[in-house]
């Protein structure tokens, strides 16, 4: 039976991965209490002070999956978790996975507007979240998510101490359910369903949900691996947000464990905080956006701290410019840095540790599995000429096949054959590399978020001072975009920045979406055909930032 809403893999197709190996057909549940199992006393996770084995983290999984079980938590059922970078994740992630349950991987910077989106087209049955985030007490989020979402049957909260109604997820952590481990052993859970909904900034309003089977989603750690250089004792410093596709899966969390190697969190994305645990810790591998890899190296803590063991700092989620490249290299000698280009909707290219330099610093390598089919295609759909630009459309093993829920987006999104359109724009490098040379989608990427302009445009269109309004990217030296936003106010009124980014959190938005710059006009220009021309106030914006002289 397929999960109502979710588009499968072809027959044919999944036949061929299986065929070629690529797909196990085991539950990512199973495949992680077994390697619970294998590495014992090893050491899996490290957070501050405590240490985690792999031995005590799988009994830890073990009772929160019987606790879930026990609350009627069954497969394909959706989960909303929305947890910082701390053990409980873990607990919970793999947890659900035993069960069979969906988890919908929300990030800590989301809020109302997004939890509840989610919430409802999912049919999500649980909300997991802290207590607080920083200063930020987040019990009255959970309390609106519940007075207006249906079908949620229970929320729990991580670090309460007592302190609200919602029982705590550390007490489940800790009790036992008195369920048997039997229990879990005679669910019956099929790895060609979703172990996972992953999310996207997208184009079109609030973020969309892409569903990652376990087939899928074991095989893209184990072939992410398998180009990364990652051995039994080398250790991963996580400081993204746990929760993304990147940090969780490529190779990230899933694919360090799996070698039986150490995660260490990072609770602080400073430079000195992070790098104090690289030294401590005998960091090996770093993931991270280049805007975050930028701040580090003009950071004096970069300096003053032994980073010796650092092999290799992976860069995604936005193009990482060679000069960047080379000032890291400088900065750590002995460390690469590897450019990934990734989506979490499947396809992954990596540069490989032994490509010329000139090529590690020009591509984001290539694909890597072997079963990844990419064409470059023109506006027409008809392929490139290697060498030309083209528009990214991709199918694979780990791919997925469509958006959930989302009938015209994926109608919009697909090729007749089940090629993913990506709306990147890439040229073929003549190794068999790619260079991104820019995209075609609405987006503006905010240091690595991709915030889609039309979500925060008909946010904006609320606001009772605005008559129309065009969102878009302007050039930034750290975070290499942000969002400038275009309105034209309604006949006599007028509007300021402030008033706009207030209106728009009280309608629940993530603070990191919101428009950091605000232009007025009367009036927004068109292209030929009387379309919003944002090429014209993309090139706008340029000019003025240049004349102001804050780009250099």
């Amino acid at each position: 039976m397929t999960l109502k809403g979710m588009t499968p893999f072809p027959p044919e197709f999944a036949e061929r991965y299986r065929q070629t190996g690529y797909w196990q057909d085991r539950p990512l549940g199973a495949v992680f209490q077994e390697t619970f199992a294998r590495f014992t006393d090893r050491v899996a996770i490290v957070a501050g002070e405590e240490r985690v084995t792999y031995r005590e983290l799988g009994r830890r999984v073990e009772r929160l999956a019987l606790h879930l079980l026990k609350m009627g938590v069954l497969p394909l059922d959706p989960v909303v978790m929305q947890l910082p970078n701390v053990p409980a994740f873990h607990c919970l992630y793999f947890a659900l996975q035993r069960v069979g349950a969906i988890p919908v991987m929300a990030l800590p910077a989301h809020r109302y507007l997004e939890i509840s989106h989610f919430v409802r087209l999912t049919g999500a049955v649980g909300y997991i979240l802290p207590a607080r985030l920083g200063t930020e007490e987040m019990i009255p989020l959970a309390e609106r998510v519940e007075a207006d979402c249906d079908s949620l049957r229970f929320i729990l909260v991580h670090g309460a101490g007592g302190e609200t109604r919602y029982p705590a997820l550390e007490d489940l952590l800790q009790r036992d359910s008195g369920l048997s481990p039997d229990a879990l052993a005679e669910l019956e859970i099929d790895p060609t369903e979703p172990c996972c909904f992953q999310l996207t900034g997208g184009t079109t309003g609030v973020p969309k949900v892409i569903p990652r089977t376990h087939n899928d989603y074991h095989y893209v750690s184990v072939a992410s691996s398998a180009v990364s250089d990652i051995g039994m004792d080398d250790a991963l410093l996580v400081v993204l947000p746990n929760a993304h596709n990147f940090p969780l899966a490529t190779p990230g969390i899933q694919g360090f464990l799996l070698q039986g190697a150490r995660i260490v969190l990072s609770t602080s994305m400073e430079a000195a905080d992070a790098l104090r645990l690289v030294e401590r810790e005998r960091i090996t591998h770093l993931e991270l956006v280049p805007a975050l890899l930028i701040r580090w190296l003009n950071d004096p803590a970069i300096g003053a701290h032994d980073l010796s063991s650092l092999r290799m700092i992976t860069a995604g989620g936005q193009k990482v410019q060679a000069e960047v490249k080379r000032r890291a290299e400088a900065a750590i000698p002995g460390c690469i840095v590897q450019e990934v280009f990734g989506m979490s909707e499947g396809l992954l290219t990596i540069v490989r540790v032994d490509d010329p330099e000139e090529v590690r610093m020009e591509t984001v390598g290539r694909p890597i599995s072997a079963g990844d089919e990419v064409m470059l295609v023109d506006e027409r759909g008809r392929e490139v000429p290697p060498g030309e630009v083209g528009e990214l459309a991709c199918r694979g093993p780990y791919t997925f096949r469509g958006y959930f829920r989302a009938p015209v987006q994926n109608a919009a999104s697909f090729t007749a054959d089940g090629f993913f359109k990506t709306g990147d724009l890439m040229r073929l490098h003549p190794t068999g590399n790619y260079v991104v040379e820019g995209r075609r989608k609405d987006l503006i990427n905010r240091g690595g978020e991709n915030i889609s302009a039309e979500e925060v445009e008909n946010l904006i269109l609320g606001h009772p001072a605005v008559k129309n309004v065009a969102c878009v990217p302007m050039p930034d030296l750290v975070l290499g975009e942000r969002m400038c936003a275009y309105v034209v106010p309604q006949a006599g009124a007028t509007v300021t920045l402030p008033e706009l980014t207030a209106f728009a959190l009280e309608k629940g938005i993530a603070k990191f979406k919101l428009p950091e710059r605000l232009e007025l006009l009367e009036e927004l220009p068109t292209s030929g055909f009387g379309k919003i021309s944002k090429k014209t106030l993309m090139a706008w914006i340029a000019e003025k930032l240049e004349a102001e002289g804050t780009l250099c």
